[in-house]
């Protein structure tokens, strides 16, 4: 199997919908899943690059694992849930630390995921579902709760992570592009969110290829240095 080109990780606190995400994307369908244990990932063959993005266990138990998951990403999908604002509280207490051992100049984007679970995206159901079949499901919509989590607390986050990552905000995507509103029950921004990562990548993927191969020493085409003999009475 081709080694991938690039590796976007996942992170979030359980229950804010990663995997859904995932499943969204790279299925194309919603289901109702369990929480991940450990980690897992799926490989994307994307124009003429392999890319894996990984998912990551939010459970207080494997929290310890996202660092190793975290080694060498190029970008870091930052999950929430709209709804409930404790889980963006999460990622910087408890997320961000576990992406230093990403790339130096990993990508990072800020998503809020549910949105179909709030009065904003009651609205917009209710619009398709008006516009579908005539006026008639207004009444249809199940109740929803208020949005917790508002844009602009998202975009404070990048700014803050930036200022951790010790990043100008010059030489890095404005935060506008790089935080998100979706849902993975809908698939609404799902699509948007993954091909924008995967287009700000590239750049990245072409220098790795420029630079080449990191270069390493075959010990085993060096001659064994000859054992020293033993000098006996008899000689």
């Amino acid at each position: 199997m081709r080694k991938p080109d690039v590796k976007i990780v996942l992170l979030g606190d359980m229950n804010v919908g990663k995997t859904s995400l995932l499943h969204r994307y790279m299925e194309r369908r919603f289901q109702d899943t369990v929480s991940t244990v450990g980690g897992a990932f799926y490989l994307k063959q994307w124009r003429s690059y392999n890319i894996s993005i990984w998912d990551t266990a939010g459970r207080e138990q494997f929290h310890g694992l996202g660092s190793m998951y975290c080694r060498g990403a190029g970008a870091i999908i930052l999950t929430y849930d709209v709804s409930h604002l404790q889980s963006l509280v999460e990622l910087e207490d408890r997320f961000l630390g576990l992406t230093d051992t990403a790339n130096t100049d990993c990508l990072f984007a800020i998503v809020g995921n549910k949105v179909d679970l709030t009065e904003d995206g009651a609205a917009e159901d209710q619009e398709k579902e008006e516009g579908s079949s005539g006026g008639a499901a207004g009444s249809c919509v199940s109740a929803k709760v208020p949005k917790q989590v508002k844009l602009e607390d998202a975009v404070a986050l990048y700014k803050k992570i930036l200022k951790y990552k010790m990043l100008d905000e010059k030489d890095v995507p404005a935060a506008e592009k790089m935080c998100f509103e979706t849902s993975a029950k809908t698939g609404y921004n799902v699509d948007h969110l993954f091909e924008t990562l995967f287009d700000m990548v590239v750049p990245m993927i072409l220098r790795q290829r420029a630079e080449g191969p990191v270069q390493t020493v075959d010990i085993s085409s060096y001659n064994k240095q000859p054992k020293p003999m033993k000098s006996g009475c008899c000689a």
